[in-house]
């Protein structure tokens, strides 16, 4: 069927657009969706025509096939670019190790959702097996689907009721989907988890039980024919469109998004599996075919290839994208001709026996054994020592190097540019009602993931000093001025606040991506986004929260937060009641996920219970707020 291999070059081309950034593939993630949903229906398909024939699953030769397609090419990358981080990345060796270990066995994706880590949000450089969480969802799948189908084809004969009961289990994914996410958070969690995903393979599933291959024939009418290439080209056309116009933070996507993705991966996929489809042969039109043969091995070798290749904030170049892609094919169809399909049609023993006999032809027998012996030996070591840090090191850091051990400094020594506020005798704020304004740095202040006892969260904490009523308006990626994806800023969050009729207190968690924009050349300076920002909210009383970062250098640097913290303190003695809260004082290093700018939950517990003193201090009740600006 080779527009099923057209489908897959269809979608590994859109995540390598998406991983290379090209605005027009701002959705091209979607392509590991398209995977799911036609890895869900082969799967399926697969199996169920084992059952039919033999009257079993043959689960045991299942697994051995699937063993033979993956393990062979995903270790050798991972053996690979280990060497390489080893010695052209040593700086990231150790956040390398675990996600070494996570791809290994499989289970990436949790990894890096227990490690509260994001797959959207580049504080730092990214690390080579990033995209392996996809992997890990499809293993999962093949490990325990098979089961589920095997108790359901034993117990549950009839395909159409199956097909109702996998409907139904891809229903409660999506709406689980749905319940979790949450807009304006960072969306890893829903994005990466294997009960968030799994309708996407179910769909697939579940049109395998009412449409398997074995039962399609080429003897349907020309209208048939008609209506069931337009179902495919609709569906392709749709899968089309939402890569082009859906990026990662839509809300639509969560699950909207994904599920009309899914159904129409599904009906594409009915389509070209028909032997009367045109689509399907217009999607086997060899350059795609050849694309789609060897499309795991373009999966699994384009992102380490790309964050090799690519320096640090280097964003769109079309010369060296076309280079990235070209080595990625290169370095896909050397898999595919010497490691994938030796194995897979011919097994682990033949492979071994092909390489020595190989070896055999250029090295004379007496020294034949060593010299295999000496070969294997010096593969295996090498990305042993390379996990261990033994290697030497031909570069520190390809990009920007990861946090530092110490956090910088507070303010930038601003605080000496007015007083400081250090104690409130009060134990009541006058902030009856208040506003809170934030990005994805105080996203884990109202996440139960982060905080499961809700008296930590923001909301306990504000209560618990008197706050009567709370606006929260927290966005991952929300700068003052700049919109991301099709987001409001944060000047434009107040004024809807106000015209709404708010009047209270604002307490603003802000700075840290207008720092980044700052970094990246954007027009508008510190000062004048900080003018920007009081200028809307008028005569209320502000409490900014200031910033920190661990990171020495890029676009998220120390240096760059430390600079805005001292616009603060110098703007807030034009501002009467303007207050800033120094956090980049309080925080500790151990309160920083990996990405050195986000915060572990005892950070986050911190955080929320230092704001809300910081608030209390700032503005207490039944007395003016103390003389000058800073609150330690």
């Amino acid at each position: 069927m080779a527009g099923l291999d057209g489908i897959r070059a269809v979608a590994v081309l859109a995540v390598i657009a998406y991983h290379l950034n090209f605005h027009w593939a701002r959705g091209g993630k979607l392509g590991v969706g398209v995977f799911f949903t036609l890895s869900g229906y082969l799967i399926t398909d697969l199996l169920l025509g084992h059952w039919e024939k033999t009257g079993g699953l043959e689960l045991k030769n299942f697994w051995i096939r699937r063993a033979r397609r993956l393990l062979p090419a995903l270790f050798v990358m991972l053996l690979v670019v280990t060497v390489l981080t080893a010695l052209f990345d040593a700086a990231h060796l150790a956040d390398f190790r675990k996600q070494f270990l996570g791809a290994a066995l499989y289970v990436s994706n949790w990894q890096t959702i227990v490690d509260h880590g994001s797959y959207f949000s580049r504080f730092t450089p990214p690390l080579p097996l990033d995209h392996l969480w996809s992997l890990a969802i499809e293993e999962q799948f093949y490990l325990v689907w098979p089961w589920l189908l095997w108790a359901g084809v034993r117990w549950v004969h009839n395909r159409n009721r199956l097909a109702m009961l996998t409907l139904a289990g891809a229903i409660a994914s999506a709406v689980a989907m749905g319940l979790l996410y949450t807009k304006g958070q960072d969306p890893t969690r829903v994005y990466e988890g294997t009960d968030t995903r799994a309708f996407e393979l179910l769909f697939g599933a579940a049109v395998a039980f009412v449409w398997p291959t074995s039962a399609l024939s080429t003897r349907i009418g020309d209208g048939a024919r008609k209506m069931l290439d337009a179902a495919g080209a609709v569906a392709l056309v749709g899968i089309l469109v939402l890569v082009a116009t859906t990026g990662s933070y839509s809300p639509f996507l969560y699950p909207w998004g994904f599920v009309l993705l899914s159904i129409a991966t599904a009906v594409l996929v009915a389509v070209v599996v028909h032997p009367a489809s045109r689509v399907g042969r217009y999607l086997g039109w060899e350059p795609l075919r050849w694309v789609g043969v060897r499309s795991y091995g373009i999966y699994l070798w384009q992102w380490p290839i790309i964050v090799f290749t690519s320096p640090a904030g280097g964003g769109i170049n079309l010369l060296r994208g076309a280079g990235q892609v070209a080595l990625t094919f290169l370095v896909a169809s050397l898999s595919w001709r010497w490691i994938e399909e030796p194995i897979r049609r011919g097994g682990f023993r033949r492979f071994v026996v092909r390489i020595r006999v190989g070896v055999g032809r250029l090295v004379p027998h007496p020294r034949r054994a060593a010299v295999l012996a000496g070969v294997a030996a010096v593969l295996l070591l090498l990305p042993i020592l390379g996990l261990a840090g033994a290697l030497p090191t031909v570069s520190r850091n390809l990009a920007a190097a990861r946090p530092a051990s110490a956090l910088p400094g507070d303010l930038a020594n601003g605080t000496t540019a007015a007083a400081t506020i250090s104690a409130a005798p009060a134990t009541r704020t006058s902030c009856k009602a208040v506003a809170y304004l934030g990005d994805s740095t105080s996203e884990g202040e109202i996440r139960a993931d982060y905080l499961p006892n809700a008296s930590l969260r923001l909301p306990a904490q504000l209560a618990a000093i008197g706050v009567k009523t709370l606006d929260i308006e927290i966005q991952g990626a929300r700068a003052i001025i700049e919109h991301f994806e099709g987001q409001p800023n944060a000047a434009e969050v107040a004024q809807t606040l106000i015209d709404g009729g708010f009047k209270g207190c604002w307490i603003l968690a802000l700075g840290t991506n207008d720092t980044a924009t700052i970094a990246k050349g954007a027009p508008n300076n510190q000062a004048d986004r900080i003018t920007k920002m009081m200028s809307e909210i008028g005569d209320a009383p502000v409490m900014w929260v200031d910033t920190v970062s661990l990171l020495p250098n890029g676009d998220y640097s120390s240096q760059g937060m430390k600079t805005w913290n001292a616009a603060l303190v110098a703007a807030c003695p034009t501002y009467p009641k303007m207050r800033v809260y120094d956090w980049a004082a309080a925080a500790q290093r151990a309160w920083f996920i990996q990405d050195g700018v986000h915060y572990t939950s005892l950070g986050y517990e911190n955080k929320t219970s230092k704001i809300a003193q910081a608030l209390l201090t700032a503005f207490p009740e039944g007395q003016p707020p103390p003389a000058g600006c800073v609150i330690k």
